[in-house]
């Protein structure tokens, strides 16, 4: 049977000489695999170029839940980015938030209110300001928890001023004495977590090592609660990249 669906590519392979598998997370059906023949070609014919990290298509999809492979029928731009794959800093950006998806998005679930806040996280990506971007990879590591069940609670005081790893609030002392927080890191989590908007961002102001400390947080924080979550290959490239 035939669906039209959204989809955010996440990762793509090579498979034989013109093919890719292409990890893909959909609308309709959560993270599926999807084989498509082909498109490796030269000249105008080729489609490899949609299958790009964080491409959002809208896409004809054959869909048999007993295969692990699907199939594409037709497929064209939902959104073609204006910034994200000509901008160094938008695409590492965007590079991050597609890596952390595709280590969280383990089963074939659908759940589209979880797609519509990471299509609307990329479309605000490609369009944000200089502030916007360097904050949004927090951001988005804050506010994809609840979807996957892992309640942050923004409990934060002047004696509660010390963010939990394991528990996701903040407590009175500092519980996680091996961790890379102190007081400063966790007033800047809870700033975080006031932003309802990644416009909001724009307000809050950090530095490249604040940034990179609360990214290498929120890495324990999914590898703490997710098996074999294991590093993040981008946090990097990204903390280098991020002023």
């Amino acid at each position: 049977m035939i669906y039209s669906t959204k989809g955010i590519v996440l990762r793509t392979i090579k498979y034989g000489e013109t093919s890719v598998i292409s990890s893909i997370f959909t609308e309709l059906f959560g993270i599926q695999s999807y084989l498509v023949n082909g498109v490796r070609t030269s000249g105008k014919t080729s489609k490899a170029h949609f299958f790009q990290p964080s491409s959002i298509l809208e896409m004809q999809v054959y869909h048999n839940e007993l295969k692990n492979l699907q199939r594409i029928k037709d497929l064209k731009w939902d959104v073609l980015y204006k910034n994200i794959f000509s901008d160094v800093t938008k695409n590492a950006v965007a590079l991050f938030m597609v890596e952390l998806l595709h280590k969280i998005l383990k089963q074939p679930e659908t759940n589209e209110d979880l797609f519509q806040f990471c299509e609307d996280a990329f479309l605000q990506l490609d369009i944000s300001d200089k502030e916007v971007a360097a904050n949004l990879p927090i951001y988005f590591s804050l506010q994809l928890a609840p979807f996957l069940g892992f309640r942050l609670q923004n409990n934060y005081s002047e004696k509660k001023s010390f963010f939990n790893l394991q528990e996701g609030n903040f407590w009175e002392e500092n519980e996680n004495a091996n961790e890379p927080l102190n007081g400063e890191i966790s007033f800047y989590i809870s700033q975080l977590l006031k932003a309802i908007h990644p416009q909001d961002l724009k307000e809050i102001k950090m530095n490249r090592k604040i940034r990179s400390a609360i990214l290498k947080i929120m890495e324990h924080f999914y590898a703490w609660h997710i098996p074999e979550f294991g590093s993040m290959k981008t946090l990097n490239i990204l903390s280098e990249i991020l002023s």
